[in-house]
């Protein structure tokens, strides 16, 4: 039998994942901003359009980012290669964990305590 190497997850997923959180937040953070600016410029329907022009660009890349995020975690999980949880903790900030299946929360008690 031919011995085989797990392969890699691929290294534009990471650029993906971070791309896809940060413009989702960015995207629901605007909204707030765009709500008002929308209702202020209605009267003016270039400036209207101009406005719906650019919430709609950035919807599409974000929908973009959203396949490219289905593709590369079916990339994954065709491959049978399983992502570690640090992987995940380097996308979202948190520090990486010291050991396996033990918390960084200093007030976290086990479930059968």
């Amino acid at each position: 039998m031919r011995e085989q190497t797990a392969p890699e997850i691929p290294g534009w997923l990471r650029f993906v994942l971070v791309c896809d959180r940060a413009g989702s937040a960015w995207y629901i953070g605007t909204g707030f901003f765009f709500a008002p600016v929308l209702a202020i410029v209605s009267p003016w329907p270039t400036v209207t359009a101009v406005c719906w022009v650019i919430i709609g660009l950035a919807g599409l890349w974000l929908g973009l980012l959203g396949i490219a995020m289905a593709t590369g975690l079916a990339i994954v999980l065709r491959s049978n290669t399983q992502i570690p949880e640090d992987y995940w903790r380097s996308i979202i900030d948190y520090p990486p964990s010291s050991r396996p299946g033990v918390t960084t929360r200093p007030d976290s008690r086990p479930a059968s305590v």
